[in-house]
């Protein structure tokens, strides 16, 4: 029964984590990683298909190991963060109160991620920039 609800929490936290690539608000390395744990701790078999995704694993691995994400994931994060946010403020919502909201939320954002340590190197040689 722990199982089957560590691999349900583990899926339900990885659907979030991959909404969250597309909405900006919603964080995606948080869900990604629990869902790492998750499976971690009730399947091998979908604890080694996250961690050798193609596109997910790396920033599991890099994450775990050194506590750091790529300039490369810095600098996608956000552009993609401001591009929505933008699109939303001038489409999306008509009240000032709400258009600074997603402004301080931004700012906080791109703040927290420019502050990540940061991953340089080769895949398999990687160093943290301090």
């Amino acid at each position: 029964m722990k199982n089957a609800l560590l691999v349900l929490i583990g899926f339900i936290s990885l659907s979030l984590g991959v909404v969250g690539i597309f909405l900006p608000v919603l964080p995606t390395t948080p869900f990604v990683l629990l869902s790492a744990g998750c499976f971690m701790k009730s399947s091998n078999r979908l604890y080694r298909w996250l961690t050798g995704h193609r596109i997910l694993g790396p920033y599991i691995d890099g994450w775990c190991r050194y506590r750091a994400v790529t300039r490369k994931s810095k600098i996608v994060s956000i552009a993609v963060l401001w591009a929505v946010m933008l699109c939303t403020i001038a489409f999306g919502v008509s009240s000032p109160w709400m258009r600074l909201g997603l402004v301080v939320i931004a700012v906080a954002v791109t703040i927290h991620l420019a502050l990540l340590r940061t991953l340089k190197g080769r895949e398999h040689e990687q160093e943290v920039d301090e």
